[in-house]
């Protein structure tokens, strides 16, 4: 790795009338710690008299790391199109076509500002450029592709933003990718890295085979590939085996369609398993909107981690049915429904869906979902809402109980306050009457007189104070009441148990229920 202080020092013409700091700049995705950008258009043709200008950084303590994996710039001067990295005490560049270009600079600073100047030209791809931490000093570009490496086993870290920029990948997760395919982009096609966070990947090389069948996974394309002497595999943790289910007993629907021929069973949720040879489930209602979403419902019996989904339509050439988009809802037992989040924006996830009635579509859980219960919830389709559906992932280890509960908030897992189970006061349907309602009853007599002794006391006290009984006017101007009240308003009585006696326990339930409304 090179480490270079001041270079090039040249006199930079100064931001010129009209042009914008950002017109010039193309693709870019940042992270807490690494990230990809272009120029616009990139690989095509940046445009004329643009500028792109951004500041990049990463942790405090952290070093950058940039690395430029495409470079062409038509300028030989610099004089009107360059590409330039300053930071608060260095200068890197300015770079084009006739300067020697570093592949990698190791900066003395966690924050440095990329600028990316275009006048007339004709010709010029611009760049593209990935930077990370000095956590990942194997940092590589979106462009590098398994053929660049001769060792059969490595380890390389992707930046986040490698999703969309351009170049193939051929193959899949089971049977691997062909030697010529993205590295980076491979990996999200596989669901080893998440395209927001990019990660580290572990690359395994071996024989090649004579036909790389592509699928659609995680928003990645991979093409169909012919024979190639290599291929490469990634490693994981192998949590992402079938879970095998019972259809009849374990998946179920909001309704199904009723065919005009009256076979109800035609679209049944039980034949919504990917594996079924008949038609999938399909929804009762063809519209495109309603107020109560369609949903398919699995039941996975116990707590389980799910790492990803595999879905299709109808699979049936004569009904041309299939979901293009749809949302994840998980639960445990007595728990609430909870909506699946992407981990970088955490906004409700809207997954691609499928394409045609046909070709199987894959979908990865980064995190992974933990839960016993998963809903398919479609927001867009094609004529009809039709699914079958695959789930992967694995039985839930101790040890991923504790990796889960040390997690950040993002992680989708069991132990955070929405999931906790709200119980409801619900009179029993086996509760007999006479003796034994009059029994329950006493208690509640004895408690009603309690608490109306308690605030005959409470009265007592405050007219033994002076001024006002609720404070200053200072104190009435704040929203401090509306604070106290508003959650107690939200939950009925009901669901959360208030104990008057413990100031402690009512600070503490306070503070449950309003980080649960903030949430």
């Amino acid at each position: 790795m090179l480490a270079f202080s001041s270079l090039n020092h040249v006199s930079i013409p100064s931001l010129k009338h009209g042009y914008s700091k950002c017109d010039g700049c193309g693709h870019i995705v940042t992270y807490q710690d690494s990230g990809t950008m272009t120029s616009k258009n990139y690989p095509g043709t940046y445009p004329n008299h643009t500028v792109c200008e951004k500041t990049i950084k990463v942790p405090k303590g952290k070093k950058l790391i940039l690395r430029l994996g495409d470079l062409d710039i038509e300028s030989q001067t610099c004089a009107s199109d360059y590409l330039l990295f300053t930071s608060s005490s260095d200068q890197y560049g300015p770079y084009c076509g006739s300067i020697p270009v570093p592949k990698e600079l190791l900066l003395n600073t966690n924050e440095v500002t990329v600028r990316f100047e275009s006048g007339s030209h004709i010709s010029g791809r611009g760049f593209l450029l990935t930077y990370a931490s000095s956590d990942h000093p194997d940092l590589i570009t979106c462009l590098e592709r398994a053929n660049h490496y001769l060792k059969t086993e490595y380890s390389k870290f992707c930046p986040a933003g490698c999703r969309d920029i351009a170049g193939d990948i051929s193959g899949n997760l089971v049977d691997g990718y062909r030697d010529t395919s993205l590295l980076c982009k491979a990996a999200i096609h596989a669901g080893v890295i998440a395209d927001e966070l990019g990660g580290q990947i572990h690359v395994l090389q071996s024989k090649g085979i004579s036909r790389y069948e592509g699928i659609l996974a995680n928003g990645v394309l991979s093409r169909d590939g012919s024979l190639s002497d290599k291929r490469f595999l990634f490693t994981s943790d192998g949590c992402s085996r079938s879970l095998s289910l019972e259809p009849d007993t374990q998946i179920r629907a909001s309704w199904q369609w009723v065919s005009e021929t009256g076979e109800q069973v035609h679209w049944s949720p039980g034949q919504a398993q990917l594996q079924d040879q008949d038609p999938s489930w399909a929804s009762g209602d063809s519209g495109k909107t309603r107020r109560q979403r369609e949903w398919l419902e699995t039941d996975l019996g116990e707590k389980k981690k799910i790492t990803g989904i595999m879905t299709t339509g109808s699979t049936q050439s004569n009904f041309n049915f299939y979901v293009k988009s749809f949302v994840m809802k998980f639960k445990n037992n007595n728990s609430k429904w909870r909506t699946y989040k992407g981990i970088a924006s955490n906004k409700e996830k809207v997954f691609q869906g499928n394409s045609n009635f046909r070709d199987p579509v894959r979908n990865n859980f980064i995190p992974p979902i933990v839960a016993r219960y998963v809903r398919v919830v479609p927001q867009t389709w094609h004529q009809r809402i039709a699914l079958k559906v695959e789930l992967f992932g694995c039985r839930i280890t101790q040890n991923d109980s504790l990796v889960f509960r040390k997690t950040s908030p993002n992680t989708v897992g069991s132990t955070e306050r929405e999931d906790e189970t709200i119980t409801k006061s619900v009179p029993s349907p086996e509760m007999p009457t006479g003796i034994n309602s009059t029994a329950v009853a006493i208690p509640l007599v004895l408690l009603a007189l309690l608490v109306a002794g308690m605030g005959i006391f409470a009265v007592l006290r405050r007219r033994k104070k002076k001024g006002n009984p609720y404070g200053s006017a200072k104190a009435q101007k704040t929203d401090c009441w509306k604070q106290i009240k508003y959650p107690f308003a939200r939950h009925q009585s009901a669901e959360f148990t208030i104990s008057y006696d413990n100031e402690k326990e009512v600070t503490q339930k306070l503070d449950l229920i309003t980080s649960d409304m903030a949430g």
